[in-house]
């Protein structure tokens, strides 16, 4: 082959008219000859290709101080905050000195930057840090919020916001005294699957949506979770998946609730639920007539299904809330179809979205306030379940 027939442009030559490297030698010959004909080939191809859009070079990114080394900072947000953009990860608070070192030689974090539980008030005095990713048990949500507005940094809390709706107030009110923005880490907010089941139901495609349908279940199996202690969580599964079953009732029928029912069930000498629910089945009625059934559970296979059925048919997820692998359907009458949605991971989406909001001093899309709200339903659900009574809103 002459050398200015180079494998690469005629990889490229072949991919852009898709014909066979056989038949291309056929066509054309060899030597000279070839080369010519590949250079015109060439120039075909390229003046076929769409406009792509070139990727904007590394701007200045919001340093993030990640809070609570557990599963889901190790195995999740850590690896989807190394895509980021606009965020990157500069600070690691932990108690156990050996991960967090190691972890910051991962990613590159300065060993300056590593704090503990006593000096974490300290942060104050990093300006590299512009946010707190706080990834800690439930119970500790408030404390380390508010330690952290104090020491003058926003802060992205890990679901649910609090155990209690005076904590989440609490919370608030330390974001807006320090003047700096608290948001609640809805990751299913900021992706594009949800996003989509969200367009679908506000613009009525399908006609307006009556009834929702949202269960999460998995089988817990370590009963020594801290998941699994009401003093750390706040309660059993309603407050771990559950809440992302009222999540998503809230955001397809785009109205809050008015009423709620509920029953619950744990079984009787499982040393798991000893403190906190297993299962939990609520209902909440909206002031459209939008009727919505949703359950989570501790001991059942895995499920993460949300269905909204409207007038002239239903849209789907399923799985709806699994980090990786979302489905959709959408039923338009006898027809089901499954739009083709590019993905985005949930973590990097969510921490961008709060990024974006510090650059340009923005509200973000899921507040302190929109943590509050589903504490106080939850709260709600629990009267309903513990009384058997409707409870009003």
């Amino acid at each position: 082959m002459p050398d200015s027939l180079k494998p690469e442009a005629l990889a490229l030559v072949l991919s852009g008219r898709q014909i066979t490297r056989r038949g291309f030698l056929a066509k054309v010959g060899q030597g000279l000859a070839a080369a010519n004909v590949a250079a015109g080939l060439l120039k075909d191809a390229v003046a076929q290709q769409p406009h792509l859009v070139v990727p904007d070079p590394p701007g200045k990114k919001v340093g993030y101080a990640v809070v609570g080394l557990g599963q889901l900072a190790i195995y999740q947000i850590l690896p989807a905050i190394a895509q980021c953009e606009k965020s990157k990860v500069v600070a690691l608070v932990s108690g156990h000195p050996d991960k967090a070192n190691k972890l910051a030689l991962r990613y590159g974090v300065d060993p300056n930057n590593l704090y503990n539980y006593q000096n974490y008030d300290s942060i104050k005095d990093n300006p590299e840090v512009n946010v707190i990713y706080i990834v800690l048990p439930n119970s500790m949500h408030a404390e380390y919020t508010i330690r952290g507005l104090r020491a003058g940094k926003h802060v992205l809390c890990e679901k649910p916001m609090a155990t209690t709706p005076a904590e989440c107030q609490t919370m608030i009110d330390a974001a807006r005294q320090a003047n700096r923005k608290l948001m609640v880490a809805y990751r299913c907010r900021y992706e594009p699957f949800n996003q989509e089941m969200i367009r679908l139901a506000r613009e009525q495609e399908l006609g307006p949506v009556r009834i929702i349908h949202a269960d999460a279940g998995f089988n817990i199996v370590d009963p020594t979770q801290w998941r699994l202690r009401k003093s750390m969580s706040g309660g059993g599964s309603l407050m771990d998946i559950g809440i992302y079953s009222l999540q998503a009732a809230r955001y397809l029928s785009g109205e809050e609730p008015t009423e709620v029912n509920a029953m619950s069930y744990s079984t009787p000498g499982d040393p798991r639920f000893q403190e906190v629910e297993e299962t939990i089945n609520f209902q909440l009625r909206f002031p459209s007539g939008v009727l919505a059934n949703c359950t989570a559970d501790y001991s059942s296979a895995y499920r993460s299904h949300f269905r909204a059925i409207a007038t002239k048919g239903y849209f789907e997820l399923d799985p709806a809330m699994s980090y990786t692998g979302l489905l959709m359907r959408v039923n338009r009458g006898n027809e089901v179809e499954e739009p083709a949605i590019q993905p985005r991971d949930h973590f990097a989406s969510e921490m961008e979205h709060m990024s974006q909001c510090v650059m340009e001093d923005k509200t973000p899309l899921t507040p302190g306030e929109e943590g509050l709200r589903d504490l106080k339903i939850m709260m709600a659900i629990y009267e309903a379940a513990r009384t058997g009574n409707t409870v009003r809103l």
